[in-house]
């Protein structure tokens, strides 16, 4: 597997993937990127440059803020992410006016949809974007029930992802498909309240769930 981005996040589901049993190579936009290397030698994972991690990867990771993700993407090369599943946990967040940044609807869509008519050929799902990367992994860290959302075209694609979520901890019922991938608009669009909440609670654990009534499936 590929996780595009050596900071906080990419890291983070790095070392979960690693922890699962996947070889993951960490991409940057140079092969001797510090962060990536430092990662690797305590991981035993690999790092090299976006196309050389998504070259040798069946699944890719894109983990990068999402205003770079387009160019990030296209530095990855459209022949490696070709029929590949690409599970993106971006969200694009201009902090040109201070917090809470503003969150950026590309041509009124989403990142998500970006992507995929960029890389008609890659399959892209949208899911845990709407929480800090602690939890991504981890999910127990928020005790009770609460929601991962999944967006995406291609039900193989989505399946797949969904496995990779239950792996990491997501059980069935915590995980909510939303249907195809204009609904990554909404789930993109939900940053705004979580970054209002993360300026209420402070930097702790916390979802958003989805709570239905007695007997709604």
């Amino acid at each position: 597997m590929a996780v595009l981005r050596t900071g906080e996040v990419g890291q983070r589901l790095a070392g979960k993937l690693v922890s699962v049993g996947h070889e993951v190579t960490m991409g940057s936009r140079t092969a001797d990127n510090a962060d990536a290397a430092r990662w690797a030698a305590e991981t035993g994972g690999g790092h090299g440059t976006f196309a050389d991690a998504a070259a040798s990867a069946e699944l890719v990771v894109n983990a990068t803020g999402g205003l770079v993700s387009l160019a990030v993407l296209e530095a990855a090369g459209a022949c490696n992410l070709r029929g590949k599943t690409v599970v993106d946990v971006s969200n694009a967040l201009a902090f040109s006016e201070g917090f809470p940044p503003g969150v950026v609807t590309p041509d009124g869509h989403s990142v998500a949809e970006q992507l995929q008519k960029a890389f008609p050929e890659a399959r892209i799902v949208k899911t845990l974007n709407t929480m800090n990367n602690a939890v991504m992994v981890e999910p127990s860290r928020v005790p009770g029930h609460h929601t991962v959302f999944v967006s995406g075209d291609d039900d193989a694609a989505k399946a797949e992802t969904t496995a990779l979520l239950r792996s990491f901890g997501w059980a069935p019922e915590q995980i909510t498909d939303l249907g195809d991938l204009s609904s990554a608009r909404a789930t993109e669009a939900l940053m705004a309240l979580w970054l209002r909440l993360y300026g209420v609670l402070g930097p702790v654990d916390f979802n958003l769930s989805v709570v239905t009534a007695p007997g709604v499936s």
